[in-house]
Order: structure tokens, then sequence, then C-alpha cells
């Protein structure tokens, strides 16, 4: 549990620092923007692997056992999801509406997670991941209000349509081959 633990702190920890434009430009001042990309990739990248590494080897400690029903719960709620992680790469009424679609999807993404998923290891990753994508959103919201980031831009709505069939595409790649791959089950019951 512990490596989970590291991963977490250490993965969503880096992922903070954007939310901090202070720091944030003190390190592109000393790495340069370039510098700073690249540094933040390899970081997070290698504690992503931590964080997975942590979670594959936490035991599985059950606090409750969920209905069988909630996994077709987590399967609906997968699906917004996926659209809405693909609608923030591809600016259209749905990422201008949202302003940040990939947070609301990450949101999505994690409660779909705590409410199928009844073991400790679970809920504190899904857990951690709901928490700061929710601090996430509040802080891009004062970024916003600052003129640090600006407000989304509207796309076409074919945009939108990209949106919806790519993310029911890798929704439904997800649900049959990838999720059995990379993670080891089937959410199908």
């Amino acid at each position: 549990m512990t490596l989970l633990i590291v991963g977490i702190i250490v993965f969503l920890g880096l992922h903070l620092v954007p939310t901090l434009p202070d720091v944030r430009q003190t390190l592109i001042g000393r790495l340069g923007e370039t510098g700073y990309k690249v540094l933040f990739s390899v970081l997070s990248t290698a504690a992503l692997v931590l964080l997975v590494w942590g979670f594959s080897r936490a035991p599985v400690i059950q606090l409750w056992s969920p209905p069988s029903w909630t996994r077709w719960i987590a399967i609906v709620l997968m699906l917004p999801a996926f659209i809405l992680v693909v609608a923030a790469y591809v600016p259209g009424q749905i990422k201008a509406k949202l302003r940040h679609p990939f947070l609301t999807g990450i949101k999505l993404w994690a409660l779909a997670h705590l409410i199928a998923n009844g073991d400790l290891a679970s809920i504190i990753l899904f857990g951690a991941f709901l928490l700061y994508a929710g601090y996430d959103r509040v802080a891009a919201k004062r970024r916003q209000e600052r003129g640090l980031i600006t407000v989304t831009e509207t796309g076409p709505a074919r945009n939108d349509v990209i949106s919806v069939v790519g993310g029911a595409a890798l929704w439904l790649a997800f649900l049959l081959w990838l999720h059995p791959l990379l993670i080891g089950t089937s959410p199908l019951p």
C-alpha cells in the first residue's frame, strides 16, 4: 500500500505545480518552457508507473462489497467520461460550455470506479483523483479570474461529433479489450 500512496502523492503533487502559477513560473524561469515541459512529462510518467505498480501490488482489503449492478453504473458513467476527455483536446461546444472537460471526465472516471469498487486501494486511488480534480477545477477558475488562463474558444460543431464518436470508440475499446488487457479485469459482469 505504501508504493500506491507514494505514487499518488508524487503524481498528484507534480500535477499541483500548474495550479500554483508562481511556482510554475519560477520553474519555467529556471528551466525554460521546453525544459519545464520535458521534466514535467518525465517525472509524471515515472510517477504514473510507480502509482500503477503500487496499485497492482496493494493488498486487497475489502471494506465493502458493492452490489453487482454498480458495475453497470460504472460502465455507463465511463461513456461520458471518455467523451469529455476527448472533448478537452477538440475545441467545440462541449469544451466551450464545460471549460475544463478533462477534469469533469476525471471526476466521472473516479466516481464510477468508487461506485463499483469497495477495496481500500481503490478507494484511496480513485478518492484521491476525485479530490484532486475538484481542487484543480476550483484552481483553474481562480487562474482564469486572474487572467492567467484564457476562456476556451469555440470550434465547429463537427468537433463535438468527433468528441462523441472518438470518446464512444475509446469507451468501447476499453470496455471490450483494453481494460482486461491493461488492468487485468473485465468491467463486464
